[in-house]
């Protein structure tokens, strides 16, 4: 695996080895060995998947405190936008973006640490995309900020009147009403 460093410390754009035959192709989405040799020692024990049509926008999303979560995401079907937006308080990059497109046939993946909020755009007519997570998902400590947030500026890859997205990420926070912890 390579593991490609973004210009936010501690997210990683993951591109596996992929052995390619008559038959198919093979490869490993998830070594720990190779993760922790990357300075990932995270345990996950959670996966999660969902399946979007063209426009959706899913997220912003994190969970906050003890509940926060780090995730390891891919695209099974289709192809995505996927954004990690860093609310490290006293981070040098909070409120900065990685933005990277994750398909079915570039087979990456983006490692995103806890204190990171997370949301995808599909790009594809359909995208089936998976995650797993190093903590247990917890209602309570359900946090999110809108997708739109001026102040965190991301290009969706989507027109406006094309998006498809929930009253409560139309409704979510904005990044100025992170609480402190």
């Amino acid at each position: 695996m390579n593991f490609i460093k973004t210009e936010i410390d501690g997210v990683f754009i993951i591109e596996p080895k992929v052995f390619e035959d008559a038959r198919g192709y093979f490869f490993e989405s998830y070594n720990e060995a190779e993760f922790i040799k990357n300075g990932i020692s995270n345990r996950f024990v959670q996966d999660n998947q969902s399946k979007s049509s063209y426009g959706v926008i899913r997220g912003l999303h994190c969970q906050l405190g003890k509940h926060s979560q780090a995730k390891l995401v891919r695209v099974l079907k289709g192809k995505v936008l996927d954004v990690a937006v860093d609310i490290r308080k006293g981070s040098p990059t909070f409120g900065k973006h990685v933005a990277v497109e994750l398909s079915a046939e570039n087979q990456r993946q983006l490692f995103i640490p806890r204190d990171f909020l997370h949301g995808f755009s599909v790009l594809s007519e359909e995208a089936i995309f998976a995650y797993k997570c190093d903590n247990l998902y917890c209602k309570e400590a359900e946090f999110g900020i809108r997708y739109d947030d001026p102040e965190i500026g991301i290009d969706w890859k989507i027109p406006t009147d094309k998006v498809i997205t929930s009253e409560k990420d139309r409704l979510a926070n904005r990044l100025e009403d992170i609480p402190n912890e």
